[in-house]
């Protein structure tokens, strides 16, 4: 059983290297890695396309390993990973963030809003705190943007 599991993933992983560079050229299209079962995403990926974006959604039964290869650290993690014109959206981010990121153009990764915040893009319930939109890179994380 073990060894299915590491064919398994070592067949995905495989798959995802040869699929990169689909996934970060510049067409402006949104890719979503979520998994199929995921109300919230789904809830994130109407929004994103209310908003003019084009999406494709890809599900998954696990959304670890696209995380692990694109480097997000795990205190950075949400529900869904999402790439854009080479950067790496990470949760619920919202509009107003990409914006700013698409405007900037930084030298970063991309950007998250960790966990699954209440009221943010996607997620029932009213904002009861500030979104705090945090840098996804090679160094710590930063205040990228906060609403």
């Amino acid at each position: 059983m073990k060894r299915r599991r590491v064919a398994i993933f070592a067949a995905w992983v495989i798959g995802a290297i040869l699929a990169a560079p689909a996934a970060w050229a510049d067409s402006g299209q949104i890719t979503v890695y979520k998994a199929a079962s995921c109300g919230c995403c789904g809830g994130w990926v109407d929004y994103m396309r209310d908003n003019g974006f084009s999406v494709k959604v890809q599900e998954m039964d696990d959304v670890e390993p696209i995380k692990d290869f694109l480097r997000i650290d795990d205190d950075l993690r949400s529900c869904h990973t999402a790439t854009l014109e080479g950067y790496v959206l990470e949760g619920h981010v919202t509009l107003a963030a990409i914006r700013k990121l698409l405007a900037e153009r930084p030298k970063f990764r991309g950007i998250a809003l960790p966990g699954m915040p209440e009221g943010s893009p996607g997620m029932s319930g009213a904002k009861s705190e500030p979104f705090v939109t945090l840098t996804i890179s090679d160094s710590a994380p930063t205040v990228f943007m906060t609403e």
